[in-house]
């Protein structure tokens, strides 16, 4: 089943324990036997032994790694370019704090009616083809 939901977490830095501290979030919040997708980039602290433990302990926890160098837009883009639209160019920030609770106020507000995003080619002249 899809849900368009959206979890997130604001970190000071981004490490691996950082990475499995929310990963542990996640799977505690998504009840048995629901398999958990996450999509990801290619980011070193995603991609540690201790990551690969966390996955093997996990195995409903699936990763899907967008391509190296891709310029091609996916669901996590769109969603991210979202965020910055609607949360970071327009807002006032009086600290890292204060933009921590802002966007997380935008994520729950966000997750209330998530649903997946859906595109389609409207011009198939402009579609990529592969061989």
């Amino acid at each position: 089943m899809t849900t368009g939901q959206v979890h997130g977490k604001t970190a000071s830095r981004h490490t691996s324990a950082d990475f499995i501290d929310f990963l542990t979030e996640i799977v505690e919040r998504n009840p048995q036997p629901r398999e958990i997708h996450i999509v990801l980039d290619n980011l070193s602290a995603h991609k540690t032994q201790t990551v690969k433990d966390f996955l093997e302990q996990n195995p409903r926890v699936r990763f899907h790694f967008t391509p190296t160098y891709s310029s091609w837009l996916n669901q996590v883009e769109i969603w991210f370019a979202k965020i910055e639209r609607d949360v970071i160019a327009r807002g006032v920030f009086t600290s890292v704090a204060d933009l921590s609770r802002k966007l997380m106020k935008y994520i729950r507000l966000y997750a209330k009616s998530a649903r997946p995003f859906r595109w389609k080619y409207t011009d198939l002249r402009r579609r990529i083809v592969t061989k």
